[in-house]
């Protein structure tokens, strides 16, 4: 059986939808049970009951404080050892993003990994081209505005990485031991802007910082991450398309920029309506 982690999440939830496509044996956990999805809380050590599980796809639970993170990942693959699971594959990070504020779990986490004494896969997934496209922002005339200046992403789709981590999940034996770079090809904020009939303007990484430190709701872990991918991107840490997506993939991978350029038009403000004469 293989037992998808964070299955309520976007990229847990089509890792499971990839499998099951292929009616592949295949069960989800998560902290909450519902839609049928087996109870896995990486924080509650009493429900990391594996048994049974010959493969499990452990989506990164990344959204905490590094130390945080990695006890959670800790605890499962402690339980993978305990309950006699075969094969662990990890959705990791980028090795190209060994600079950015929220590597240093990630990397953690591959070492307690490749320690286990467990079959293993390490997938080290690029930066959504969903993700890029979120942080593009309209401003009041219609042009777009990001701290990325000039610099370019190689940015992935998060279904073709759902994609890739199906294909090892159903041959684990033939990834064993192997460390994947998964990209795409690099993309610009001109890019996104040209394909949206806009124009791109920079802001300086200081007054995109304030901006973040601005908004509410953000935990206080999150300004750091954020400042980190746009100052990547702008000085050229993250360009770099690797071929080992296409390959795993058999197929060419989702264009970037297309999808980028789509999440992008969602989040386009309405035009304001004129008021109707009374």
């Amino acid at each position: 059986m293989i037992l998808v982690s964070g299955a309520h999440g976007q990229l847990g939830s089509g890792i499971l939808a990839q499998l099951r496509a292929q009616g592949i044996d295949a069960v989800g956990g998560s902290r909450t049970t519902a839609d049928g999805i087996r109870q896995l809380d990486f924080d509650e050590p009493t429900t990391l009951d594996l048994t049974g599980v010959e493969t499990l796809v452990m989506v990164s639970a990344g959204y905490a404080e590094d130390d945080r993170v990695v006890d959670r990942h800790g605890a499962v693959i402690d339980a993978a050892v305990r309950d006699g699971v075969g094969h662990l594959v990890y959705t990791s990070l980028i090795g190209d993003g060994d600079h950015l504020a929220f590597a240093l779990a990630h990397r953690a986490t591959e070492r307690l990994i490749r320690d286990s004494g467990l079959g293993w896969t390490i997938l080290r997934n690029g930066l959504y081209a969903e993700l890029f496209g979120s942080l593009l922002t309209w401003t009041a005339d219609g042009t777009l505005e990001s701290a990325f200046g000039t610099g370019a992403l190689a940015a992935v789709a998060r279904a073709d990485l759902a994609a890739a981590a199906a294909v090892v999940a159903t041959a684990p034996s033939v990834h064993a031991h192997k460390i994947y770079e998964l990209t795409g090809p690099p993309i610009t904020a001109d890019q996104v802007a040209d394909r949206l009939g806009t124009t791109h303007r920079t802001v300086d990484l200081g007054t995109y910082r304030a901006r973040v430190l601005a908004v509410d709701g953000l935990l206080p872990f999150q300004p750091p991450m954020l400042v980190s991918i746009a100052t990547s991107i702008r000085h050229g840490f993250l360009a770099d398309p690797s071929p080992d997506l296409e390959k795993l993939l058999g197929r060419p991978v989702t264009d970037p920029l297309t999808v980028a350029a789509e999440l992008t038009a969602l989040l386009r403000p309405s035009p304001a309506r004129a008021p109707v004469p009374s």
